[in-house]
């Protein structure tokens, strides 16, 4: 049985490798490849502010794009988008044009994402251990070929045409698996209506902890932290380390910090534990007090173990106070907040570390993390936990960074499989 439902996504699955790959490739040639350049960390920065806004409106309209077209032609021309905007890249080596390019390709990456996780949050049958497995088996995937697409780096020389073509090629192998699939179209794509005041109502800890520790925060690091690894001296296979050893690292750590917060929730216990850990990290990094690669890179993972991890915790949180069938709204509430913080982060480290220095990374990071710590001391005092019985249960999801409305979808099927 579980062999039969493997083969029944295996297309998709195998297409949304491709498009990870691709994508991790691409997220970490672009900073490596502008720091050979001689790019300021300011437009180095403004890449990752590209991408949010593109992600962002990428999950905003992909649903009425499908609409019109439908879903095969919808991924076909995702993919082939982001190709181009890869050898844009290559062809024009500026920043005044890679921001602009790095915004597309985060729409089409949202899009052709969206896309593939409907076909599967159909096929994730609600009322089986299929939905679970399907979508335990996505997000591992996922995981592991955006990690590889990055460290593939290690292997050659980022100076040259090679890795961009390379990432142009896997982005046109993505789209086809699912165009010479047999498997059905599904239905049309989660529309979700935003409701941000509400949010904020609903539960403020959970708002400021998306907008500080998983945007601002995790945004920064993702944009710029192989510029940081780059002047800290470290080799490119070491740079490469350093930009995927803390993804790895909070991936794994979800499911142990989140088995530790149900008790603690509301997450400000949860989230003030974990932000002080991130704190620790942030203030090794600043002071300069470890300079050995292998030493750097274990605070490195504690940094990733602490802040990347949050993200579901964070959502099992807000769907405690939420009305009953609103999960989905908030899911996507959280994940607009998330793309703000994504915004404003890699462009204020970005300028930072132009101005002051490479260690302004996690001045940046820092701040947001002492901010959540405040505000989460204030909120304990302010509103009393939900009883234990009335809890949504904790799912382990993708990084927000790779997370879309169907994504929430595709959860949410995934836990009635066992409930």
């Amino acid at each position: 049985m579980i062999l039969r439902s493997l083969a029944s996504v295996a297309a998709l699955l195998l297409g949304s490798a491709f498009l990870l790959f691709a994508g991790g490739m691409h997220g970490l040639l672009l900073p490596i490849r502008g720091e050979i350049e001689g790019f300021t960390a300011a437009s180095l920065g403004l890449l990752g502010t590209g991408w949010a806004l593109g992600y962002v409106a990428g999950c905003v309209a992909t649903p009425r794009l499908v609409a019109r077209v439908g879903h095969i032609r919808a991924f076909g021309a995702m993919c082939a988008l982001a190709a181009i905007t890869v050898l844009v890249s290559l062809l024009l080596v500026s920043p005044w044009v890679w921001t602009p390019m790095r915004g597309l390709s985060g729409f089409c990456f949202a899009g052709a994402a969206m896309i593939v996780e409907s076909w599967l949050s159909e096929r994730a049958d609600g009322r089986t251990a299929r939905g679970r497995i399907i979508f335990g088996i996505y997000t591992m995937v996922n995981l592991a070929a955006t990690t590889a697409g990055q460290f593939s780096l290690a292997f050659g020389d980022p100076s040259g045409f090679a890795f961009f073509v390379v990432a142009a090629i896997f982005y046109c192998l993505a789209l086809l698996p699912t165009a010479v699939s047999a498997t059905a179209s599904p239905t049309a794509l989660t529309s979700v209506s935003l409701d941000l005041p509400g949010l904020w109502r609903n539960s403020p800890i959970a708002v400021f902890s998306v907008l500080l520790m998983v945007g601002m925060s995790n945004g920064a690091f993702g944009a710029l932290s192989a510029v940081y690894a780059a002047r800290l001296g470290l080799d490119l296979q070491q740079v490469a380390l350093f930009a995927s050893v803390p993804l790895l690292a909070g991936a794994v750590a979800q499911v142990p910090v989140g088995e530790l917060s149900d008790p603690l929730r509301p997450p400000s216990g949860a989230d003030r534990r974990v932000a002080l850990i991130g704190l620790g990290a942030d203030a090794v990094f600043i002071t300069g007090a470890v300079s050995d690669p292998s030493t750097v890179l274990i605070v490195a993972a504690v940094f990733g173990a602490a802040v990347f991890s949050m993200y579901p915790t964070i959502v099992a949180h807000a769907n405690d106070h939420a009305p009953e069938g609103s999960g989905l709204q908030v899911s996507g509430g959280l994940l607009f907040v998330f793309g703000i913080g994504s915004i404003i982060g890699p462009t204020a480290a970005g300028f930072a570390m132009t101005g002051i220095g490479p260690e302004s990374l996690f001045w940046t990071t820092g701040a947001g993390h002492l901010a959540l710590i405040l505000f989460a001391i204030v909120r304990l005092r302010a509103r009393a936990g939900v009883a234990r019985a009335d809890k949504t249960d904790f799912t382990p999801i993708p990084l927000p960074r790779s997370a879309t409305p169907e994504t929430s979808a595709l959860a949410r099927r995934g836990r009635r499989a066992t409930a």
